[in-house]
């Protein structure tokens, strides 16, 4: 019986190196000068933390940050930004969490949409932080992917193990 996978994950290899090149620009760039900005990967929280000397220049990181990403082919819906917060020194701070995995409640709404599709012999189960989905014939899974890709879940999700 025909099946994939519906998984979100995050390439952390890809993500390190749109830190450290965001970094690398931040450092080099002369709106930057003399603010002392900085932009870290803490991998153990899957999160980025961005501080600077003030509000516009932690949007003008964030903007950097961004352009790296997407460059390296990462998902902004795999980003998630905090509040932007004041720290001490009268500098700014904010936090862009990671998101990977399907959560159960992302895994109830894709299985939910799946269901809501009413292809014939289709059918879908959570199994950790992925979804099964498995039918009689390859050509309906192939609508189930394309049904899935135009829906607009707030995760990037990648389609594996496709099994005939």
């Amino acid at each position: 019986m025909p099946s994939f996978d519906v998984v979100s994950e995050i390439d952390m290899q890809e993500v390190r190196n749109a830190v450290d090149q965001a970094s690398r620009e931040v450092a080099n760039r002369y709106d930057f000068k003399d603010t002392s900005s900085t932009v870290e990967l803490n991998e153990k929280d899957m999160a980025i933390r961005m501080e600077s000397a003030s509000n516009d220049r932690i949007v003008a990181l964030r903007q950097v940050l961004e352009e790296k990403l997407i460059k390296r082919k990462i998902s902004l819906k795999a980003v998630e930004f905090g509040d932007v917060e004041d720290a001490a020194g009268g500098r700014a701070r904010q936090v862009a969490d990671l998101k990977a995995g399907v959560s159960s409640d992302m895994a109830k709404k894709i299985n939910t949409h799946i269901k809501n599709l009413k292809l014939k012999g289709i059918q879908s189960q959570t199994q950790g932080d992925q979804v099964r989905v498995s039918g009689k014939k390859r050509d309906a899974l192939q609508d189930v992917i394309a049904s899935l890709k135009e829906a607009d879940f707030d995760l990037p999700l990648q389609f594996e193990n496709f099994r005939d």
